[in-house]
């Protein structure tokens, strides 16, 4: 029989060994060497559970044709999650859906350095687009 006094001993015990914490994604974020809002990006998906390593280069543009990014899917950095390519500033929800779903895309993208976007300043003014990194013309992965 479980009195009272059980109950409150197992209550205590359960907060004093919580579960382990999942461990950590890791994520390696290319950056051009002088820009501080990439930081402020690999610091937000620190933030989500990322284990990001920024790696300084002047090369982003050799990156991102080896990676299959077109010109008009750019972003400020690149930033690499297991098979997939996270192209710019774009949203953790995104990011999270690409690696849950596992779709058979190279990887998403937030094009340009959008105002308010995780890791900007400013004020986000409209959803943000989210876009398929894929052969063939852009399509929309998500709005957030």
């Amino acid at each position: 029989m479980i009195t009272r006094r059980h109950m409150t001993v197992m209550t205590l015990a359960a907060f004093a060994c919580p579960a382990p914490a999942a461990a950590a994604v890791p994520a390696t974020l290319y950056k051009n060497p002088n820009c501080g809002c990439c930081e402020g990006y690999a610091n937000y998906l620190r933030q989500h559970g990322f284990d990001v390593e920024e790696v300084s280069t002047h090369d982003l543009s050799l990156l991102r044709r080896q990676h299959g990014i077109p010109d008009s899917l750019e972003g400020c950095h690149t930033t690499l999650i297991g098979k997939y390519v996270v192209e710019g500033h774009v949203p953790i929800g995104a990011v999270q859906k690409l690696l849950a779903e596992r779709p058979n895309i190279k990887g998403i993208s937030l094009p340009g350095m959008p105002e308010g976007s995780p890791g900007m300043t400013g004020q986000k003014s409209e959803p943000f687009i989210i876009y398929e990194i894929a052969e063939g013309p852009p399509k929309v992965y998500a709005r957030e």
